[in-house]
């Protein structure tokens, strides 16, 4: 496939300190489309030019700089009104795309379940929709004639067509992500009501979540479970993945990999995506992987805790996970820990059994030791007890089997008809306030 020549034009409002960054994020994004670079236009504003986005001057900059650079296609660094759009194809006479359309195509591209695909195209077509009219600028407006279409156009009975075609597939979509939703709310209350703890990861993208789900899986995972696609790119994975982990010496929890953030993520996308994201929701603990080597890690952070927030998982508790940290400090004083903190390599499987000493701290805070004495005609309750607790010792008596578990408390007061005597310790071996 040929690479489509491109010029990038950013705006730097009030001399925002992190546009640099942005910047090279558009350029990435960019190439992740199949796109060269051939030149980069800049401009100091206070404010967008509400027409333009750029000053009226700077258009004809950035028409010359597009001639001169081969360019076939203008890229801008945010996302442009449907009237910048339309005003800037008129002006520029050239295909003209923004940071929201990059990404667009970037999951389109990345898509490859029938959910991802759905959702993106939902994102897509709802982005579209008010910018018809500037994707049709070629087409003639007026026109005479008779019937509903009689004052408009070829180009204005082909945007209204457009527009109603656009709006049935939307509404057509809705109803299928829907039903699909219901499934996965389904398959979410069941892997609830299982007690084994959730633990979601998340992060900007390419920070190395999906490289931390396979350390896990290689590492933890006795049967062939298959890993995720890893690969050093913007938005590799676009599915989530949930895995069973069981470590040895370790207590078992679900995994799950969402996608990754980035500055300014198209809102319809977050919308689209809502169902997918929702497994940080309804998680007991989230991994915030970070790309330590990345000097804007802190942005990152930032994006990513906002991101959180609009999707309503702000509250869960939070393990950051400085990854790539090979890179920045000596290998051999990985891993490193501080309150709330450790520093790993995901690539290197460096760090993950501390990791997940320190993810039971936060998982295993509510849970309580105590006995508990079970008729063997109910040996479905210890077999439960097996999947989402942990049995210390096994007695096998005439009036049943007495067990000493450690269990959250929500087994706790589940099988409380059960229970013969509560230890007072917690998981840790502290002494608990309500013995």
């Amino acid at each position: 496939m040929n690479e489509t020549n491109v010029l990038l034009v950013g705006v730097n409002l009030n001399s925002n300190e992190d546009f640099d960054h942005s910047m090279m994020e558009l350029k990435s994004l960019a190439e992740a489309c199949n796109m060269q670079v051939t030149g980069i236009v800049i401009q100091n504003l206070q404010a967008v030019n509400q027409s333009l986005y750029i000053g009226s001057g700077k258009v004809e900059e950035v028409k010359e700089a597009a001639k001169l650079s081969e360019a076939e296609t203008v890229v801008f660094d945010n996302a442009l009104s449907p009237t910048q759009l339309r005003n800037l194809s008129r002006e520029l006479e050239l295909e003209v795309l923004d940071r929201t359309s990059l990404i667009l195509e970037i999951f389109s591209d990345r898509a490859k379940t029938r959910e991802a695909k759905m959702q993106v195209e939902s994102a897509r077509l709802q982005y579209m929709l008010p910018r018809l009219a500037g994707m049709r600028t070629s087409l003639g407006r007026q026109g005479g004639g008779s019937g509903r279409l009689s004052n408009k156009g070829a180009g204005e009975k082909k945007i209204e067509l457009d527009r109603r075609r656009i709006e049935s597939r939307i509404s057509e979509l809705r109803r299928e992500l829907e039903e699909i939703t219901k499934e996965r709310d389904t398959q979410r209350r069941q892997r609830i009501r299982s007690g084994v703890p959730r633990v979601a990861l998340v992060g900007y993208t390419n920070s190395g979540k999906s490289t931390l789900m396979n350390a896990m899986i290689e590492s933890y995972v006795k049967d062939d479970a298959k890993t995720v696609l890893e690969k050093d790119m913007l938005f590799a994975t676009l599915d989530t993945t949930v895995r069973k982990i069981a470590p040895k010496n370790h207590k078992p929890f679900l995994l799950s990999d969402t996608v990754g953030f980035i500055d300014k993520l198209p809102h319809n996308l977050i919308k689209a995506f809502r169902s997918t994201l929702e497994e940080a929701k309804y998680a007991d603990l989230l991994l915030e992987v970070i790309d330590f080597s990345d000097e804007h890690f802190k942005e990152h952070i930032r994006v990513t805790e906002e991101t959180l927030k609009e999707i309503g998982a702000a509250e869960i508790p939070i393990l950051y996970v400085y990854n790539k940290a090979e890179k920045i400090l000596d290998p051999d004083e990985l891993p490193k820990m501080s309150i709330g903190k450790i520093y790993l390599s995901a690539k290197g499987r460096i760090g993950l059994e501390e990791l997940i000493t320190e993810m039971e701290k936060v998982l295993y805070k509510d849970y309580i030791l105590c006995e508990m004495l079970i008729p063997y005609q109910e040996g479905a309750v210890i077999a439960i007890l097996q999947e989402v607790a942990e049995i210390r010792d096994t007695q096998y008596l005439e009036e049943g089997v007495k067990i000493l578990v450690n269990c959250h408390r929500a087994q706790y007061d589940k099988y409380e008809k059960y229970r013969i005597e509560h230890t007072g310790e917690n998981a840790d071996g502290e002494r608990d306030s309500q013995s």
